[in-house]
């Protein structure tokens, strides 16, 4: 299988090389339109703002590419922005479209007495559906490590495949057709994250 990661010039690109190296898997950056024709299974990581990565994705030529990947239900795993940027907007940027793959929009946590913002630290993923073979091998729950100030509201409830408790419960990941997004970074996740990308692999093939 030819895995291919996106490179859009922000992102936390050589974490998840390494640990898709870690489980024998090597990887390659896509960088031109063309790339996309040469992979298999396309990961985007994601780190920096929703619209600095809309922009930094239309000026590489790699937005509309991308949209047609999704359209089309090519192998699609998304790590933090790569599962915001799936949806309508955000409340980051107001005005900026996102991919539309799904329907919802990005808001903001609700600032509440003693809750930091960036949700940031270990917490927990509890499987909607633990049968998923997403989620083999690591039980009803996983603790993962998250780095984030919004998250996804998709208007489908049934895409839904994981929750976590933060300022209230939302939808930390979500699982479609050759499709699997999160919000939190399994390549910084130990052990547990290793396991989800190690299933990402099998069942995204």
């Amino acid at each position: 299988m030819k895995l291919g990661i996106l490179d859009y010039g922000a992102g936390n690109l050589r974490s998840v090389i390494n640990a898709f190296k870690h489980l024998g898997q090597e990887a390659s950056l896509v960088t031109a339109p063309e790339h996309f024709e040469e992979i298999d299974l396309l990961v985007f990581p994601g780190q920096g703002a929703f619209g600095d990565s809309a922009r930094q994705l239309n000026d590489r030529g790699l937005w509309e590419p991308l949209r047609a990947w999704l359209k089309e239900r090519r192998p699609y795993l998304g790590i933090c922005l790569g599962y915001q940027l799936l949806f309508d907007s955000s409340e980051e940027n107001p005005g900026v479209a996102g991919l539309g793959a799904f329907r919802g929009a990005v808001p903001r946590f609700t600032p509440q007495p003693e809750l930091k913002i960036p949700h940031m630290g270990w917490n927990t993923a509890r499987f909607v559906g633990p049968s998923l073979p997403i989620w083999r091998g690591l039980g009803p729950e996983a603790i993962f490590y998250f780095v984030h100030s919004y998250f996804p509201k998709p208007q489908d409830a049934s895409i839904a495949a994981c929750l976590t408790d933060y300022a209230g419960e939302f939808v930390s990941g979500i699982v479609a057709e050759n499709l699997v997004a999160v919000q939190f970074h399994p390549e910084k996740s130990q052990a547990a994250g290793l396991t989800l990308l190690r299933n990402a692999l099998d069942v995204l093939a």
